[in-house]
């Protein structure tokens, strides 16, 4: 049996839902575990245009 365009349509849904969440998951881990080493880069940045300014 063919399945309805409906179907077909809310599975590709489920599919970018499922890659969003699992993008989304990847990027807090990273920032937690990133976020420290982040900050002071910023920091840094911040300072050195603060200087040239």
């Amino acid at each position: 049996m063919k399945r309805p365009a409906s179907s077909a349509a809310g599975q590709g849904l489920v599919e970018y839902a499922l890659i969003l969440a699992l993008v989304v998951i990847i990027a807090v881990v990273a920032l937690v575990f990133f976020g420290p080493q982040l900050a002071w880069a910023l920091s840094l940045i911040g300072t050195e245009i603060d200087k040239a300014g």
